[in-house]
This record gives structure tokens, C-alpha cells and sequence, in this order.
């Protein structure tokens, strides 16, 4: 088989319309392999083209439908066919980086494809109802028929399109789990890379509010009802005394504002360039994570600027989080209510003193935790290669 540089490789992304965590190990993925073409269904060169040039993106035929304005939401239903239509039969190699439909690529019995889950399809599985619930409300009702054969139909896709991928990685054993529960299929857990270098050094703080530093708490996130933002603004409508900055957009965006428009303790940041993000990290008094995630790379990126996380106590962030007699690296709370997370704020203005002035401790297990993610970095890039040298040899 043909040395790295010399293979043909593909590397497909359901969507590349926005920068998040999952496009964020994408461009790691296109790190490792920079002569790769990218196949994503969807494409925003204005979000993405930075990262992802143009010339190097291959987009399904529902780029056209984008184009002419029609929201992804509609287009949903299409989205296997689409995923299929793409041709790998030049390539020697094929990544797929997959939240829902990336791994369902269909591909030659002489390309070897690699699969990085970062969740079975949510919407299909376990967040079924969910998704229900928030996306049919008043006259969205008599839609349900639809809905519901339309969920059906990608649970059966997907369970037959889980044996596609020659290897299958999870990104956490949450997703592992979950990919165990749905697929009843085995994986490889690899951590996705985190970038913490950026956290490493200070920024120039003259810029940012003296009355503001250590004094407010922080979310980073998509604003979209499973990231669950709305709990944290319950909590601190009930905390008119505690700031809370929101970085971020999304399709929730304007609901929130409109509920805490009387709330002068939380404000709304929308997207703000990494700079200003690594900023906020840095002079908060502690970091929020509401949502139940697979893994979660922001609680990472907290930590790695000595700030605590207040979490929810289910998903990946369990893996990377502590909250324990010995170690602390944020507070937990155990169900999805804005009581227990309002609790969970007053524990950690309670113990705060004691969480923040042992910092020996702190330092110790946040540069713990920035070598652990380098390694995990290492580990990533070296998995692929040793997929790649497996393969090899079993094809020679």
C-alpha cells in the first residue's frame, strides 16, 4: 500500500456550515491528511471557508436547495440519499467524521474507511421525544405523522448503515455506550484533540472590564434547545445578584433573550472570535455546562484557564470533570432543573475560597489535564496511523 502522502484520501463531514467542536476535529483530521478532499452535504464558505477552502470542498446536491434559501431543516429526510450519492472509488482512504448520517458512505471493498462517531443520530434514538416536543409546537402538530415516519425510517437507515465503516471510533465512552445501546457494535474510544495551547499563555487583559473579572459566570455554546442554555437562564433569573455572560448563537438565540429581557444579570454575547472567548474564560469566576453532551470540549478549554465547571452530572464531561473528595475541578449537580443548578452555584460560592486558594492543587491537575489532552492529541493522530499501517499490512 502507498506511503501517507501518496494515498488518496477523503475526508467527509455531514455539514460544514459553522465552526463547532465537531468541525473543529475535522480540521485536525485535515491536519493529519492535507492532501484530502472534503465531502461534506452542506457548505458555508463565509463560516468555514478559513479552515476549509473552497476548492477543496465537494458538496451533495442539496447545496443547490441551501442556496436558494430553503432551511436544512426540510431537507433532512434527504439527507441519506445524499450521503450515498458521493463516489469514493478513486480513493484509497475515507474518514468520515459523524454525528448522524457521515458514516453511512458507501464505498469499494478495496478503500478502507475509518468512522469517528461523535454520536449515534440523536434525534432518531434517545433524543426522539425530545426532539418532538420542541420542534412540534401549535399548528406544527398536525405535522406529527410526518415526523414520526420520517424518525422511523432514519432509525432504520442508520442501524443498517452502522456496519459500513471498517473501524468505528467514539469519542468518549458515553458515545461508546450509546453506540453499543443502538448499533449493538463495538468502537474504539478516542478522545478528541482539544487545543488548550491557547489557554496556556494570558491575554493582554487591559481591555476587559475590571469590574467584571472573576465576577460573572460563563457559557460558551450553540444556542439550541438540546445544549439546554435555557436551565442556566432559569437558574439566574433566580440570581439577580450573579452575572451570566452567553457566548454564542443559534436557533434559540432570540426566545432567550426575550425571556431574560428583564434580567440585567444575563447577557447575551452572540458568536465572538476565539480571542474574545479565551478572554471571557480566563476572567470568569466559573464556567457553566447545562446540556448532556457526549463529550464536551468547552468544560476542557475551562479548565485548561484554572476556571471551575459547574455540570451536569451525566455524559462526557464526566470522563474529563472532577468532583471528588480528592480533586475538584468544577460542581456537579445530578438532575436537569434550575434549583439544582441554582444550588450547585451557591455550593461553589461557598467553597469557592477553598476550591480557588489551593492552587498547587488546581494548577497541578489543570496542567494534568493539558498534558493527558496533549497525549490525547498524540494519540489521535497516531490511532489513524496505526489504522492506516494495520491495513496496510493486511492487504499487502
Amino acid at each position: 500500500m502507498e506511503k501517507q502522502s501518496e494515498l488518496k484520501v477523503a475526508i467527509v463531514a455531514e455539514l460544514l456550515t459553522k465552526m463547532g467542536g465537531a468541525e473543529r476535529v475535522v480540521e485536525q483530521i485535515y491536519k493529519i491528511f492535507p492532501q484530502a478532499d472534503i465531502f461534506t452535504l452542506l457548505y458555508n464558505e463565509k463560516e468555514c471557508g478559513e479552515i476549509f477552502p473552497e476548492h477543496k470542498v465537494k458538496t451533495s446536491f442539496l447545496q443547490k436547495y441551501i442556496n436558494f434559501g430553503i432551511p436544512k431543516q426540510f431537507l433532512i429526510s434527504q439527507f441519506p440519499q445524499a450521503i450515498e450519492s458521493f463516489n469514493f472509488d478513486e480513493y484509497d482512504l475515507i474518514i468520515s467524521s459523524s454525528s448522524a448520517f457521515a458514516h453511512g458512505i458507501i464505498t469499494a471493498t478495496n478503500v478502507f474507511h475509518l468512522s469517528y462517531i461523535h454520536a449515534p443520530m440523536r434525534y432518531a434514538w434517545d433524543y426522539t421525544h425530545q426532539y418532538q416536543k420542541e420542534k412540534l409546537t401549535s399548528w406544527k402538530k398536525i405535522l406529527t405523522p410526518f415526523l414520526w415516519s420520517t424518525l422511523k425510517n432514519l432509525r432504520i437507515w442508520d442501524y443498517c448503515a452502522r456496519d459500513r465503516a471498517d473501524v468505528i471510533c467514539a469519542n468518549s465512552k458515553t458515545t461508546a455506550r450509546r453506540i453499543e445501546k443502538f448499533w449493538r457494535k463495538d468502537s474504539i474510544v478516542l478522545y478528541p484533540p482539544v487545543n488548550t495551547k491557547r489557554f496556556n499563555k494570558k491575554l493582554e487583559n487591559n481591555s476587559f472590564d475590571t469590574n467584571l473579572r472573576n465576577n460573572f459566570y460563563c457559557i460558551v455554546s450553540m444556542i439550541e434547545p438540546f445544549k439546554n442554555i435555557k436551565l442556566a437562564v432559569q437558574a439566574f433569573q433566580n440570581m439577580p445578584d450573579k452575572k451570566l455572560i452567553i457566548i454564542g448563537d443559534g436557533s434559540q438565540k432570540t426566545e432567550l433573550e426575550e425571556l431574560s429581557q428583564n434580567n440585567k444579570n444575563i447577557i447575551f454575547l452572540g458568536r465572538q472570535p476565539d480571542s474574545v472567548v479565551t478572554q471571557h474564560m480566563q476572567n470568569c469566576k466559573a464556567f457553566i455546562f447545562p446540556g448532556l453532551e457526549d463529550f464536551g470540549i468547552t468544560p476542557v478549554e475551562a479548565n485548561a484557564c484554572e476556571k471551575p465547571v459547574i455540570f451536569y452530572n451525566k455524559g462526557g464531561v464526566t470522563e474529563t470533570i472532577l468532583d471528588t473528595e480528592k480533586e475538584q475541578t468544577g460542581i456537579k449537580f445530578e438532575e436537569q432543573t434550575p434549583e439544582f443548578l441554582q444550588k450547585a452555584v451557591e455550593k461553589l460560592e461557598k467553597n469557592y475560597k477553598n476550591i480557588i486558594s489551593n492552587n498547587e492543587l488546581f494548577k497541578t491537575q489543570s496542567e494534568n489535564r493539558k498534558q493527558w489532552f496533549t497525549g490525547i492529541t498524540n494519540a489521535f493522530h497516531g490511532q489513524f496511523r496505526l489504522c492506516l499501517y494495520g491495513y496496510s499490512n493486511a492487504t499487502d
